[in-house]
């Protein structure tokens, strides 16, 4: 699963409300895929930028995934780079393409379902769920103190009920 960030969250709700407010969408099109619109979100590139750099990869988004060199320079691998510096990584590519992130699944309005990869509406309830299950997990690592908030008094008495304890 994704690394948990605030920027990949925010891509994914973005991804979501753009398909929603009709983005231009086509799954066999490199820059208007599930990945291709997601890639819009974060780098906003034109899905005719994201179309020609793409092409310079080898084959589909997991292909490309997959080969990526971050030495390379390469428009497309610096798309690549992109990506997994928001915390997404070539397994999250693939399942991001193909709506396969069995934890997504799981966690989906209704229950599991399989969904199809090449179906906006089923693209949205992924990005929507996966950006619900990221930000859970955000959330759950955040920790608050609140002893600031105590009055000397109380800080005093706190203290000593652990010493009793």
């Amino acid at each position: 699963m994704a690394k948990p960030s605030i920027e990949l969250i925010d891509a994914l709700r973005t991804t979501a409300n753009r398909l929603k407010n009709g983005a231009y969408y086509a799954w066999g099109n490199h820059g208007a895929c599930n990945c291709g619109n997601l890639v819009q979100s974060v780098t906003f590139l034109t899905k005719e930028e994201i179309l020609k750099y793409a092409q310079s990869g080898l084959g589909e988004w997991t292909e490309i995934a997959e080969e990526y060199c971050g030495d390379t320079n390469t428009p497309i691998d610096l798309v690549i780079q992109k990506l997994e510096m928001i915390g997404l990584n070539p397994v999250d590519i693939h399942n991001i393409e193909y709506l396969k992130d069995k934890e997504v699944l799981n966690a989906l309005p209704g229950g599991f379902r399989w969904l199809k990869r090449n179906v906006r509406e089923d693209v949205i309830v992924y990005f929507e769920t996966f950006a619900n299950i990221l930000e859970e997990k955000l959330i759950s690592k955040i920790e608050i103190s609140y002893k600031h908030l105590l009055t000397e008094n109380e800080q005093e008495k706190k203290a000593l009920q652990l010493e009793m304890a």
